[in-house]
């Protein structure tokens, strides 16, 4: 299934959109950005083989392990990756979705919520 990337970038936004205000208030200096497919890099960085599906990565320092002179750095960022994502969906309510979930688990992992946990708690 395939979606122009103006739709895709629209469903990105309404799932940023549909996090609860008492969440989104705290997400500070972060850009959620579209790829196209993730790079050798963001695999290593992600810790993922290059037959394994990456949908998205955060990329920063999450708040739980931020000290009192963490100030003065670039925005963290979370990449949202269109083409695997795609891949995995066969409808365009599928990728509504999983785009909402990736978006979540990125989002959770600037909070500091490991994947372990979030794997305990059904958003693996």
């Amino acid at each position: 299934m395939r979606i122009e990337r103006s739709e895709f970038r629209r469903l990105v936004r309404e799932a940023v959109a549909g996090i609860p205000p008492r969440f989104l208030h705290r997400v500070h200096n972060v850009d959620i950005v579209i790829e196209r497919r993730p790079t050798a890099y963001d695999r290593k960085v992600a810790g993922i083989g290059r037959w394994n599906t990456l949908l998205g990565l955060y990329h920063g320092v999450p708040l739980t392990h931020r000290g009192e002179n963490y100030n003065l750095v670039l925005p963290d960022k979370i990449s949202i990756y269109q083409e695997p994502i795609e891949a995995m969906c066969d409808t365009d309510d599928e990728i509504r979705e999983q785009v909402r979930k990736t978006v979540l688990h990125e989002l959770a992992h600037y909070f500091g919520i490991s994947d372990e946990r979030l794997d305990e708690i059904g958003m693996g």
